[in-house]
């Protein structure tokens, strides 16, 4: 037996749902994707040199000297100076091997001169028996509170604004003052030994000599 639909409930059927196609208006809004608020970047602050100079002229320690001199000259942190042994030190080929945190590369540093008279100065004090080269009064290795407080006094005595009384601005300032003498990003880069190239480039944006330089050129070729 066949069974016959009658006329008319034809029109009546309704496909499934997936066949069914809705204008455009009727279609739900997608989703409103909030645009990613951009991450603040913190503004690098270092001492001119002409501040550092005033900085250092103050200091009457020995030990301090060249603590200071140390973390200026090689871009070390707080932590890293109690982190220096009497083992690093190679008097002879004036170089002190660093041990870096953060991920940074550890290595060699060549001491300049005045780094090298200062802690020459300070062995003559502290002797030459094995351990760390900083030591606390209480011959413990110094650590990054005692830095700090120092830091902060020593930049009271001349003036430093007290943002910049910081001990972690020395190594702003060593970046810094490489980049506007005119030494390469790559070369800074490896002197302060970041492992990353673009943490040694914010450091490139706050230094406008190369782009002085490259200005004073310019007037004499663009005429």
């Amino acid at each position: 037996m066949i069974f016959e639909m009658p006329a008319g409930l034809d029109q009546l059927f309704i496909p499934p749902n997936d066949d069914i196609l809705l204008p455009d208006d009727d279609l739900p809004p997608p989703p409103v994707q909030k645009p990613k608020a951009k991450r603040k970047r913190k503004e690098i602050k270092f001492l001119t040199e002409d501040e550092l100079a005033r900085l250092f002229s103050v200091i009457p320690s020995v030990r301090d000297r060249a603590m200071f001199q140390i973390a200026y000259r090689a871009g070390l942190r707080a932590s890293e100076i109690g982190m220096l042994q009497l083992r690093d030190y190679d008097p002879k080929a004036a170089k002190i091997f660093v041990h870096r945190l953060k991920g940074s590369n550890s290595g060699e540093h060549h001491l300049v001169r005045e780094e090298a008279r200062a802690l020459r100065a300070w062995l003559k004090v502290r002797g030459s028996f094995p351990g760390p080269i900083f030591l606390s009064k209480q011959k413990r290795p110094i650590d990054r509170t005692t830095l700090h407080l120092l830091m902060k006094k020593y930049g009271a005595a001349v003036g430093i604004p007290p943002p910049l009384r910081h001990f972690h601005v020395l190594k702003h300032c060593c970046a810094t003052h490489l980049l506007s003498k005119g030494f390469g990003v790559e070369r800074v880069q490896d002197w302060i030994g970041h492992a990353n190239i673009q943490s040694t480039m914010e450091y490139a944006k706050v230094t406008n000599a190369r782009r002085d330089d490259m200005a004073q050129q310019l007037k004499e070729m663009w005429r």
